[in-house]
């Protein structure tokens, strides 16, 4: 069957509803499909045959797209769980922990470790100089204009 033009939007809008996670109760798959105006058969098929993935693993992947940015943030893995709609800190633990390959806690403190603290400059964009400065003895000199002029 030729994919057409109108057929394709109401696909593209049926993701956009799948992936809207953050909202509860979460539409089914039966009644999003209604709205495309396709049985939820055809509609997997062609879902899956558009995307590349069936609607459900659509959802889950939002779900877990949007929990692995809620971590990152700094909320905790209790809040995450049930901002993206799970309903068991344990399903969504392991879930996370398959798809992603660590367990939620982990991930988020990888990814604190990663994000910089406002106001703090990074390490990369500190002038050289200073850098070398911070590593001197605290009596070294008192000042630039003590500081010994090498090669000048």
């Amino acid at each position: 069957m030729i994919l057409t033009r109108e057929r394709r939007l109401r696909l593209c809008a049926a993701r956009e509803q799948l992936r809207a996670c953050h909202r509860a109760p979460a539409r089914s798959i039966e009644a999003i499909a209604r709205d495309a105006g396709m049985s939820s058969f055809h509609f997997i098929r062609q879902f899956h045959a558009v995307f590349g993935v069936t609607p459900h693993q659509d959802r889950i992947d939002a779900r877990l797209d949007r929990a692995k940015r809620l971590l990152a943030s700094g909320r905790s893995v209790t809040e995450v769980c049930f901002d993206v709609g799970c309903e068991s800190l344990g399903s969504f633990s392991d879930l996370f922990g398959r798809r992603v390959g660590e367990p939620p806690s982990a991930f988020q403190r990888r990814m604190r470790a990663m994000v910089a603290v406002p106001g703090a400059v990074p390490p990369a964009l500190m002038p050289g100089c200073l850098l070398l400065m911070a590593h001197l003895p605290a009596d070294a000199f008192r000042s630039f204009q003590e500081a010994p002029r090498h090669g000048i």
